[in-house]
């Protein structure tokens, strides 16, 4: 799986690393201005779901900060304890702010739609980053970077969704709308180039073999 840690030396990659990081940093917006004013969008889970709301909305940046630097190879040749450590965070992160966006997923106000979008992302991040620790624990390392794959592009599902929900307010969309379509176009797309890319590595393995 070269074709994988040579993802890290690409322009794409550190474009990534840097608008995972910024979103990351500005999803904290809500501690000096409050819910209702920085997090507008999700405020309605104040009332009665507070603890699940704090829960992705103060862990899940933690787990999109530090998805990048899991695939920096230098960082898992220098220090592969750092690696490690960082991994197992992320992986906690993942189970706390994923857990509560599943539960966040049934309390949307814009309906069915956006509760399915949300509650299948939430679902399938879990379970493709429960599959990367598992492989990464029996020691299957290019399983586990599939695995990490997949999980790192629903986890920029928090980037896309934040450039998608911009643009609709900016185009002056009615948010009613375009809520319930960013629910499912925040991830699929994500998971689908992610597929896209394996399966083409995939075949490009299979014939230099």
């Amino acid at each position: 799986m070269e074709r994988i840690s040579r993802l890290a030396g690409s322009s794409g990659f550190w474009l990534a690393t840097i608008t995972s990081v910024l979103v990351a940093v500005v999803s904290y917006r809500f501690i000096p201005l409050g819910v209702q004013q920085g997090m507008e969008f999700v405020a309605h889970n104040l009332d009665g779901n507070a603890l699940a709301l704090f829960a992705h909305i103060g862990v899940a940046p933690i787990a999109l900060a530090l998805m990048p630097f899991q695939f920096m190879s230098g960082v898992r040749r220098r220090w592969p304890a750092l690696h490690r450590w960082s991994g197992r965070v992320y992986v906690a992160a993942i189970l706390v702010s994923g857990l509560a966006g599943l539960q966040l997923a049934f309390h949307t106000t814009t309906g069915a739609f956006a509760t399915l979008g949300f509650a299948l992302l939430a679902f399938i991040w879990l379970g493709t980053t429960g599959a990367a620790f598992y492989f990464a624990v029996f020691r299957q390392i290019e399983r586990h970077r599939r695995w990490m794959l997949r999980s790192a592009a629903l986890t920029f599902a928090a980037v896309t969704l934040r450039v998608y929900l911009g643009s609709s307010m900016a185009l002056g969309a009615d948010f009613a709308i375009a809520y319930p379509i960013i629910s499912w176009a925040c991830w699929v797309p994500n998971a689908v180039l992610v597929e896209l890319y394996l399966r083409w590595v995939h075949s490009l393995k299979l014939r230099t073999t």
